[in-house]
Order: structure tokens, then sequence, then C-alpha cells
């Protein structure tokens, strides 16, 4: 369930800590505490600078970097596709109405941000239709999204097909001679590597698509319809609150009114209720993509714990007892016991492998020693299991190892004044898998804000 490209690689409070909602969202009752499964500690010895990200869409640039360049022939058109202020499920259905297509023949290598401009490869599967494999197809009239090229390739576009991303984000409130400390931090991390924490956006505008995932592995559906359709979970939007109460009451059909066409799995949930399923039947009817997803939500959220843990004692840039080693040119992993001490430590060094943190599931490399204990513990906190993981339930997933650092390259940073303010821009490329947010994080210690409550970066870059 895993995808293998992102598997290989997207506050300073500790872990778990409890979640403190907007005060514009509420939750009905007492729920139990929620424990937050996004990045935890930096590992940046110098003092957060403090800072806004995306206050402007034009402030976050994406370009994605593309593993390979269409050919030329076959059926698959390859668009260039520039997006600003929309996310990805728009941006789908968008081109899915263009072409008179399903949205399952659109390829894309990686999800982009939707507070920003990008830029990334969409392959759009058109059999037959030659005018528009060579290009012939009525121009896209959109004020946030437009086609930059069109050629055609041999295969379809799929998640993982692309090398990083470049991004340009300037940050917003902040004192623009503080320059000077994110270039020195960001000489210090090209050495060092960025922790490679996956970014509060993984898990959901609610923040909880890891305890959706956790009551999939563990196979408790009421629980899932619970968290997903009920008022006593994770904080939501205050306009949520009376159809979820009614779901609480069992007016399942009253509830389905609430929820909009967006709203696909409270809408799939509900609607199998209405029709007399059990709970169990009402998760089965979920979508398998969807449950994978909160599944590889709760995979990401026991790797941010391990991580963790090996900032806090600053192992996640060594090796520790037992640990499963990363070698960044071919993305194999290979046993610390199978190197000598000093191969290791001149490798690390090198930034050539790096140790690894868990995605829990079969077929999962599993370390020993001192290794699998902090392993271990962050299963414990999500109240998960090594085994439960890697056991068949509702939806398919394998397991996978991922480096607990990320290395970026090609980075400048400036600071100045522009018609906006003040600001320090940072510019730099990461690789497939990794999160900006995480990296300005690092750096200025910034966070993103809320537009009406949701957090606006809802997208893995």
């Amino acid at each position: 369930m895993t995808d293998a490209a992102s598997s290989n690689l997207e506050t300073t409070s500790e872990l778990p800590q409890t979640v403190v909602p907007d005060a514009a969202w509420v939750t009905d009752g007492t729920p139990e505490e929620q424990r937050d499964a996004g990045p935890g500690r930096r590992a940046s010895l110098e003092a957060p600078l403090g800072g806004t990200l995306k206050a402007r869409v034009e402030d976050f640039l994406v370009d994605e970097i593309p593993s390979y360049d269409p050919v030329g022939e076959g059926e698959p058109l390859y668009l260039g596709v520039q997006k600003s202020d929309m996310p990805h499920g728009e941006m789908m259905a968008v081109i899915a109405r263009h072409f008179k297509v399903d949205e399952s023949v659109i390829g894309f290598a990686g999800m982009k941000d939707r507070v920003a401009i990008t830029r990334q490869s969409i392959s759009v599967h058109l059999p037959g239709r030659t005018a528009e494999l060579n290009g012939a197809f009525p121009p896209l009239e959109h004020t946030r999204m437009q086609f930059l090229w069109a050629k055609r390739h041999l295969n379809k576009l799929r998640r993982g097909h692309l090398k990083g991303n470049r991004f340009s984000i300037r940050v917003r409130g902040v004192d623009p001679l503080g320059v000077r400390q994110v270039y020195r931090s960001m000489q210090s991390l090209e050495k060092l590597g960025v922790p490679a924490y996956f970014g509060e956006q993984r898990f959901g505008y609610r923040r909880n698509n890891h305890l959706c995932g956790l009551a999939v592995v563990t196979a408790q559906p009421k629980a899932l319809l619970d968290e997903l359709l009920g008022a006593k979970g994770s904080p939501f939007p205050p306009r949520q609150l009376p159809f979820r109460r009614l779901y609480d009451e069992g007016n399942f059909a009253s509830a389905l009114e609430g929820w909009g066409r967006n709203d696909r799995s409270e809408r799939i949930a509900l609607q199998a209720l209405v029709r007399g399923r059990d709970t169990a039947g009402a998760v089965r009817a979920l979508p398998d993509y969807m449950k994978s997803f909160w599944v590889s939500a709760l995979q990401s959220a026991i790797f941010n714990v391990t991580l963790d843990a090996r900032v806090r004692d600053g192992s996640y840039a060594r090796c520790v007892t037992g640990d499963i080693l990363f070698k960044h040119d071919s993305g194999a992993c290979f046993l610390a016991s199978d190197a000598s001490l000093d191969e290791i430590v001149e490798r690390m060094s090198a930034a050539e492998i790096s140790p690894t943190g868990p995605l829990h599931g079969r077929g999962m490399l599993a370390p020993t020693a001192r290794a699998a204990e902090l392993e271990g513990e962050a299963l414990a906190v999500w109240g998960a299991t090594a085994e439960g993981m890697s056991a068949p339930c509702a939806t398919e997933f394998t397991g996978a190892r991922r480096p607990l650092r990320v290395f970026f390259s090609n980075w400048e940073v400036e600071g100045g004044v522009d018609l906006h303010g003040a600001f320090i821009r940072c510019a730099f490329d990461l690789p497939k898998g990794a999160f900006a947010t995480v990296m300005m994080r690092e750096l200025l210690g910034a966070t993103v804000p809320s537009v009406e409550g949701r957090p606006i970066d809802s997208e893995q870059s």
C-alpha cells in the first residue's frame, strides 16, 4: 500500500502532545486526548526566528523535477500544468472535465501544495484521439490553472516518477536581517541533513488520518466511523457539528444531507448505513485507496515518533546498535552489522548513508538491539504492534524503511523588502517524499497559517 517512491524518502515540543484546536474549531463532549502526529523537535541549534509561510500564494513556488522527459509518441498525453491556490483534487477534476475522461486515466508523479503556485507534469490516457494526442485540443480556460506544454509518451505517469521538487519560499513577518542566521543553518544542515519528518499535511485537515488508520489496522469499524462521522472525536469546523450529532444519534439519513459532494468517504459510509449495513459493512464500502491512505498516515505517525526520539539524542544522523542503513545513491538498505564502524562513520559523514526508521507493514526489514527498542516504543505510543501492522486487514499494505534524514541541494537564501513587506526567501531542491514545510521549520521555526480554521497546506509536496 505504501508508495515505494515516497517511502524512500514527504514547534520544538515533544511527542506525544495534546492537540490544541484552533478557536474556530469544536468537538462535542469530552474527547479522549488527541495526540499530534506531526513533526517533533527541531534538530537546529539556532533559536527559531518565527515568521509566516504562505501569507501570499505567490510566496510559495514549487517546480517538479521529472525523472524523464516524454519521448513524443504513445497514447498518453503528457501536460505541463501550472496551478495557483488549487488543491490536487480540484486540478484532477478540471482536467477530467476538459478531456471528458474519468479521473482514473489521469496520472501524476506527486501531489503539490494547495496554497502555492506549482508546476508539474500530468498524463492523460487518450487512446484513439489522434488530434488531442498531437496537441490539437481546446485551450483550457481557467483563472487558476493553465497548460504550459503538451507531448506524448509511452506510459502513464505514476506516483514517484519524479526526482524531487524545486522550492522558492518567501517567509513573511520576519526580520530580513535574520538571513545571516538562516544562512548558517543551511550551511550546517547541508552537511548534517534535515530530519525527514512527515509534514502535518500528511494527517489531514483534522490531523486525524492516523487515528482512522489505527482503527483500520485494529479492525475497529465503529471506532473508525465515529472518528470519521461523529462529534466526539478530533476537533472539526463548527459548521459540521449539527450533522455529526445526527450521526451520533443514529439519524444517518439526516446526517447524510449535511455532507457535500467533496466529502466522499463520509457520504459513502453514511449511504451504506442508510441502506442498513452494519458498521463493518459501511467500512467495507469505503474505497480501498482511502483506507490505504489512512494506514499510510499511521505508518507516518509511528515513523515521526521514532524520528523524534532519534533527534532528541542526536542519533538521527549517526548509527545506533541494530540499525538498518539506507544508501542515498541507490535506495537500498543494509544491516549496520554488515559493515565496520569506521566505514559507517566515514560514509555517514559523507552523506552517503543514513539510519532508517520504520514504515511498518508486511515485508519490512526489522532492526535489532537499541534501534528495535526505539521503534517498539514508538509503536506503543499509538497503541499499535508490529504484528498488527503486518496482519491482513481491510486494506493491503506493505512495509518499507525510510531514511531518518534528507539532504537538500542548489540552495540560496536572501533577505529583503518588497511591496508586501519584509521577507526572507529560501530556495532549494528536495528529493521526492520530503516536505518543504519541515525544512522551513528547521530553518526558522515558521508555521503554516490557517484559513477559516482549516490548515491551508493540505497536500504533500
